[in-house]
């Protein structure tokens, strides 16, 4: 079996199709792979440590205004369709599957052409564009939110499984996870992920709040390389029960540690947190496309899982008093036990189940997917 994967720009895109990657070739051992991405991507800069060929597209997203890029848009489009084509007849791929980002326009639309059998996987609450445009042309779209399907056409071949997280993401002990931290088991931990995009104002207003903690609890507190200079001197001398690093390549340890995150409202980030039954404080990062963290974020929240406060409310909301109040709360069980139940940690071994049906003749017409009707 063949799959050629076509997904990036973004981690958030990126970072679903290694998922689903490793469970193929975990279910078949002579699966091959190959990935498609941008020059422009975080894909580009990651080929070192993707072990799977990489073609670059010239492809770029679409401009939202009149521009020398927006005139130049149906030419690099078509000209990445070739590009495709070509990845397509060298490759002979049994299924394509696009995980997002703008590089999948040109994959897709040449696998329709070469009726290669397509998989569309949708992250996010709100659908982007490329999945809303290409979801007719999809043999079948993998979402994780339900409400996605209402931005999607009629008679769109959906199936809803959930985030595809690594396999690695789906355990950890928490009391070898507090010690690893220098942690006590006897306090709450706060979780705070302020290292991803725009999350400074996260990191800004943790810093703000720090007076309203106490003896009972502690944080673990990722906030990120650019930050981590600024933040480790306003916390240098002051006595904080604080663990705080840049990053950390053992994320299972820093979930099964917290008992509340306070993070933005990404995709995966809500899918790995789920997967830990860890209740969350969301704050959507305003400037996403077409606000779709806001979506994202409103459905856990629906969900009882979080509770959300606007990126603009920060200036006058204390976000640490915020997380202290709720951590300490009888709600916290009930949140818990919420965000365990929209937890789908086999979400990339089911994705990847499908695209092998996918990859037989008989898969297009396979009973067990399910037809959306209304």
């Amino acid at each position: 079996m063949k799959v050629l994967f076509a997904g990036g720009g973004t981690g958030g895109h990126l970072f679903p199709a290694l998922a689903i990657a490793g469970e193929l070739e975990r279910l078949d051992r002579d699966c091959r792979i190959e990935f498609v991405g941008t020059r422009h991507g975080l894909e580009a800069a990651m080929t070192d440590t993707i072990k799977y060929p990489l073609a670059l597209l010239a492809m770029r997203g679409l401009p939202r205004t009149v521009s020398p890029g927006l005139i130049a848009f149906p030419f690099r489009l078509a000209w990445s369709v070739w590009q495709s084509l070509r990845l397509c007849e060298r490759f002979r791929p049994d299924v394509v599957v696009g995980t997002g980002g703008y590089v999948c326009a040109p994959v897709i639309i040449a696998a329709a052409m070469k009726k290669i059998p397509r998989a569309l996987q949708e992250q996010n609450s709100f659908p982007g564009l490329v999945t809303r445009r290409l979801a007719p042309r999809a043999t079948v779209v993998f979402l994780a939110y339900r409400t996605a399907a209402r931005h999607l056409p009629e008679g769109t071949n959906i199936r809803f499984v959930g985030n595809p997280i690594r396999r690695e993401l789906t355990g950890g002990n928490r009391a070898e996870a507090l010690k690893k931290f220098g942690l006590s088991p006897e306090r709450r931990t706060i979780l705070i992920l302020g290292g991803s995009q725009g999350a400074r104002r996260i990191n800004q207003a943790i810093l703000d709040g720090l007076g309203c903690l106490d003896d009972s609890i502690q944080l673990l507190w990722q906030c990120g390389k650019r930050d981590y200079t600024d933040v480790a001197a306003r916390l240098n001398k002051k006595d904080f029960a604080i663990s705080l690093f840049p990053f950390s390549n053992s994320m299972a340890d820093v979930y099964a540690a917290a008992d509340l995150a306070v993070a933005r409202a990404g995709a995966l980030t809500i899918a790995e947190l789920t997967a830990f039954g860890v209740p969350m404080i969301l704050v959507p990062f305003p400037y996403a496309a077409a606000d779709h963290q806001t979506h994202n974020a409103a459905a856990v929240v629906e969900n009882g899982a979080a509770e959300m406060v606007a990126d603009a409310d920060l200036d006058r909301v204390n976000l640490l008093e915020k997380a202290v109040a709720l951590v300490r709360s009888d709600r916290l069980p009930a949140m818990r036990a919420a965000a365990r139940g929209m937890g789908r940690p086999e979400a990339a071994a089911e994705i990847a189940r499908d695209i092998m049906h996918l990859a037989r003749p008989e898969g297009e017409t396979s009973d067990h997917h399910n037809h959306r009707s209304r």
